[in-house]
């Protein structure tokens, strides 16, 4: 299941970006007023705000609902591999130093 979601997640991040590539900016229309663009396109001159914009929105919907269900997947994991914390040594169960232990005279106690 989360693989699946994985893929939708991908090819819909893709699609988006797609979409707001093909999109007009705000400043596109008053180029065309004065002739330096074209104010022709595949969905005519407004026709394409409205479907672009509604299908942005809607991918864009589908793409934080699919990023919640992979965190959602991701915290599932997590949760099941938790490592038991090892209890801490009492102090007197520490051994001792011998003695000449700590000492630079290069005996090695025994």
């Amino acid at each position: 299941m989360e693989f699946l979601l994985l893929i939708v997640h991908i090819l819909v991040a893709a699609t988006v970006v797609g979409l707001v590539l093909l999109q007009h900016g705000k400043g596109a229309d008053m180029g065309a007023a004065f002739g330096s663009g074209s104010s022709g396109s595949l969905f005519g001159a407004s026709g394409s705000a409205n479907f672009m914009s509604r299908a942005t929105a809607a991918l864009a919907t589908v793409f934080f609902l699919t990023s919640m269900g992979l965190t959602y997947f991701a915290g599932q994991k997590h949760e099941t591999r938790l490592v038991p914390v090892a209890k801490p040594v009492p102090a007197q169960a520490v051994p001792a130093v011998p003695e000449g232990a700590g000492e630079k005279s290069g005996a090695i106690p025994k």
